[in-house]
């Protein structure tokens, strides 16, 4: 599958906000939107005037990039949501929160969620004691997710759980760290989401 590998830097900025794609260094004065607090590009610092249609791309543009979702992919979840009862957009976030590379990196067992991913591709973590190496994998209650024996030695996996010990983790997961493992009690709610986006717009974008 394709994905983007240029510097990922720009799409913060491109977005006005944090991502949180390269991990510790988002939270240090080195942070791209930190020191450039303008969108990239020749015409990046000019004052533009966003139309409606403006507004509700860049709304999906965050969440695809938050996530790390290719449109495709971005718009199959989006359609499973819309066949779901409830709110649409909130639907749509919760099944994007469901990702296992999402999980994992709201577990700690990441420092960012394209680390998260690259851990997942690598067969890392276990789901109900069978390898899952999926990244796109979506969770559901009651099943529960581990670190493989193995892996817990690696020298990669114990740094990054000693850079995120302290990091909490949104209640309806519910981590065992001793055992490093999870149980996935709920889906994620809306309030559960910590991503400052507007999902009614996305939901008036594919809606058109």
């Amino acid at each position: 599958m394709a994905r983007y590998t240029e510097a990922v830097c720009r799409l913060c900025r491109r977005e006005g906000q944090k991502l949180f794609l390269k991990g510790e260094r988002c939270y240090t004065e080195k942070c791209g939107i930190n020191r450039r607090q303008y969108a990239p590009g020749q015409h990046g610092q000019g004052r533009k005037k966003m139309s409606e249609y403006g507004l509700q791309l860049r709304e999906k543009q965050k969440a695809r990039r938050f996530y790390g979702v290719l449109e495709s992919q971005f718009r199959k979840y989006f359609d499973m949501a819309n066949k779901k009862a409830g709110v649409t957009g909130e639907n749509l976030l919760s099944i994007l929160e469901s990702r296992l590379d999402n999980v994992v990196y709201r577990l700690g067992f990441g420092t960012s969620r394209p680390e998260a991913r690259q851990l997942v591709t690598h067969g890392h973590f276990t789901i109900n004691g069978k390898k899952v190496d999926i990244p796109s994998y979506l969770v559901k209650p009651g099943e529960v997710i581990s670190i493989k024996e193995k892996s817990r030695g690696s020298e990669k996996i114990k740094s990054v759980l000693d850079s995120t010990s302290s990091k909490a983790v949104p209640k309806w997961l519910d981590l065992d760290r001793n055992t490093l493992s999870a149980k996935v009690i709920s889906l994620a709610a809306r309030d559960d989401i910590d991503l400052q986006l507007e999902e009614h717009l996305i939901v008036e974008l594919y809606s058109k």
